[in-house]
């Protein structure tokens, strides 16, 4: 089991939480999610079903970014209330 903790942009509400602990929750291997504002998102997963891009891929997905990533992809989309 491995632990990630990604500083997540663009969530300003309950409601942002709510979907980027839905994205994380839903990937295969995933244990664990604790979403909370401004910008924190700490995953406890089994790395051999799921890996840091996927999580970060699924964070970007559900419309928001992960900041400290050298992609344009990972830019704050604004989150469901933007």
């Amino acid at each position: 089991m491995q632990t990630e903790t990604m500083n997540v942009t663009g969530m300003s509400c309950g409601g942002c939480v709510s979907k980027v602990t839905q994205a994380l929750t839903a990937l295969p291997g995933v244990a664990h999610v604790d979403v909370s504002l401004p910008a924190s998102a700490r995953v406890d997963f089994d790395e051999k079903l799921t890996s840091r891009e996927r999580l970060q891929s699924a964070v970007e997905g559900a419309g928001f970014g992960v900041a400290g990533e050298d992609t344009t992809a990972s830019r704050s989309k604004g989150g469901c209330c933007g």
